[in-house]
């Protein structure tokens, strides 16, 4: 294995951790929200967890797919994810979840930005797309919720 393939094979596993996370998230804004924008963003919500849902278990085939092995706990998702968990412990304002969402995808898009390079290293054309493809569908996603915030 090349250096250029077993860093692209971590970060692909960073990934993996992140959207573990991410999926976690979602849900729970999903499952939280309350006030007077219920209905849109339960159901956004739940439209993006079921995107990063999608994403998650691509990377983690396209990490098997090129040798590697992605991460399958909980345990290590928290241990190697580039967001944090949100406990709820007392109530959430609707802006602070939208805003924490657009926090999340902003380090997401980071996360992508160096997968493309990555990618690009290792002459890795097919995960170079899919991050490609991957950052241009979560930035739109921002400009929606940043629309969203006003």
């Amino acid at each position: 294995m090349t250096t250029e393939n077993k860093a692209l094979q971590d970060h692909l596993n960073q990934l993996v951790a992140t959207h573990g996370v991410l999926f976690t998230k979602l849900h729970q804004h999903h499952w939280f929200v309350k006030g007077p924008n219920f209905f849109v963003l339960h159901e956004k919500f739940e439209e993006l967890y079921n995107e990063v849902n999608e994403q998650f278990d691509e990377f983690a085939e396209r990490l098997l797919t090129i040798g590697g092995a992605p991460y399958s706990t909980l345990g290590e998702f928290l241990e190697h994810s580039t967001i944090s968990e949100q406990p709820y412990s007392t109530e959430v304002e609707q802006k602070t979840m939208v805003q924490s969402v657009l926090d999340d995808f902003t380090t997401l898009t980071k996360d992508l930005a160096k997968g493309i390079d990555l990618a690009g290293d290792a002459g890795d054309d097919i995960s170079e797309d899919m991050f490609i493809g991957y950052k241009t569908e979560i930035e739109k996603a921002m400009w929606m919720l940043k629309a969203y915030l006003g």
